[in-house]
């Protein structure tokens, strides 16, 4: 991860965090094309933990944590990001998996930010 994936993973942490009360322990960012793929651990809080013992709490939590979180974005444009990359904000998607508290989203953009960034050191 180069410097620029990194500070772009500051940024997804500070966005989730401050729109949803916590950003992922762990994020891993790689561009490609007009992608930013975060791999992102320690997602979930500790009432999420709690409520994920119980199988009707997985499903909730799966289903908070893909489509409500598909309309955060929508709702709550990444400002900072777009202006970070230079690059308009299209369209998210993402999925989680509940019992390893693992999560990948994809941000799809307007322009190639693999080629912009890919020479900077």
């Amino acid at each position: 991860m180069n410097k620029y994936e990194a500070e772009f993973s500051n940024l997804v942490r500070a966005y989730r965090k401050r729109h949803m009360g916590k950003g992922p322990s762990k994020i891993n960012t790689t561009f490609c094309k007009n992608w930013a793929i975060c791999e992102m651990e320690g997602n979930l809080s500790p009432v999420e933990k709690f409520i994920a013992t119980w199988e009707d709490g997985k499903q909730t939590l799966r289903a908070a944590r893909t489509e409500m979180v598909k309309e955060m974005y929508r709702n709550n444009q990444p400002v900072d990001m777009e202006e970070f990359l230079g690059a308009k904000f299209v369209e998210l998607f993402l999925d989680i998996d509940i019992e390893r508290d693992f999560g990948m989203s994809i941000f799809v953009f307007d322009r190639d930010i693999e080629k912009k960034f890919k020479n900077e050191p």
